[in-house]
């Protein structure tokens, strides 16, 4: 055995039929040669592939890529390659050649011989084929339980109260956080695929469910506040009637002492005594009136707000249903394609 330079021999002319940028690798400059007449070159590549993804069980997705070894110019009766196809054992040597995964498990990988046509001529192409799957675990923490924590604060708002307006600041904040979310899953789906993804379905689902619930919010807060303003004109009504009662007690009684001196001296007797008995009478209902205004918050609720209290909890049963059935109904989908696949 001996080492010599490699520009002393021939060697062929191989390239990957999926590589799209320039090999940057250094080339080996030796080569071994055997007494027996085999002879070992090793090289590195560094490969920039193309592989067309399906990323319908992203980030549960199993991806099958090649690698197309050929020749450029000779034909298969001037270079023939040889392969191992043992795939158990090409995948154990890939594992133990491989220094780090990064997102991607290595599942098996398969070798196949073929001889295809190309340009009126046959060559010999070995087709490696690689199967890998995405680890999810980072997926999941980062972006999959995220949205899922925004979706139980929103049924978690429920229980605020509708009087003011921080249960939809509340809301709206929420519905901002889930449309972050899809920003930045729109940076992380590759586009090389034509159907919706499933993780695409999960987060526009969440979104619209959470954008209902504004909406049903809002319409509670207005029956609410249309009932508080009727209140608030009658009240108004009531102490308009009062004032009106008063003005009309405290006229003097000139004109009534006018009228009467036509009539019977006995009948102006009596009508003096009853005005005198007026003004005891009248603070008497004032303060009733005023007893009845202060107890306004122990009445009962008017017709907008029970209308919109028994919305709110119907709306809040429907609304668990359909977002539980949601939820059931795309982790199964999930499951089976991840599966199936």
């Amino acid at each position: 055995m001996m080492t010599v330079s490699a520009n002393l021999l021939w060697k062929p002319d191989l390239m990957i039929k999926e590589m799209i940028e320039k090999d940057k690798a250094v080339p080996n400059p030796f080569i071994t040669i055997c007494s027996n007449g085999f002879v070992e070159y090793v090289r590195d590549f560094m490969v920039v592939s193309t592989c067309k993804m399906q990323i319908y069980n992203f980030p549960f997705d199993i991806q099958t890529c090649n690698l197309s070894l050929k020749s450029v110019v000779y034909r298969e009766e001037e270079l023939t390659f040889q392969v191992l196809k043992d795939s158990k054992l090409i995948t154990g040597w890939t594992r133990e050649m491989m220094s780090t995964e990064s997102e991607w498990q290595l599942i098996d990988m398969t070798a196949q011989n073929l001889s295809v046509p190309h340009f009126y001529q046959n060559q010999s192409v070995i087709i490696y084929t690689i199967r890998m799957k995405r680890c999810s675990a980072l997926y999941i923490v980062n972006f999959l339980v995220p949205i899922m924590f925004f979706f139980c604060l929103d049924l978690a708002s429920f229980l605020m109260s509708d009087s003011g307006g921080e249960k939809v600041s509340f809301k709206v904040t929420v519905l901002l956080a889930v449309t972050v979310m899809q920003l930045i899953l729109n940076d992380i789906l590759p586009s090389s695929s034509n159907r919706i993804p499933l993780i695409a379905v999960y987060c526009i689902g969440i979104f619209v469910l959470i954008m209902i619930s504004l909406l049903e919010t809002i319409l509670v807060m207005y029956l609410i506040e249309k009932d508080q303003q009727g209140n608030n004109d009658g009240d108004v009504k009531k102490w308009t009637r009062c004032a009106c009662v008063c003005n009309v007690c405290d006229e003097p009684p000139s004109e009534l002492l006018s009228v009467a001196k036509e009539e019977k001296r006995s009948q102006l007797m009596e009508e003096s005594n009853s005005l005198e008995k007026l003004p005891d009478e009248l603070s008497g209902a004032v303060k009733t009136l005023s007893l009845l205004l202060s107890r306004k918050e122990e009445r009962k609720p008017d017709y907008w707000t029970r209308l919109a209290r028994k919305l709110d909890n119907i709306f809040f049963v429907v609304y668990v249903t359909v977002s539980t059935l949601f939820l059931v109904v795309i982790f199964s989908i999930w499951i089976n394609a991840n599966h199936s696949g």
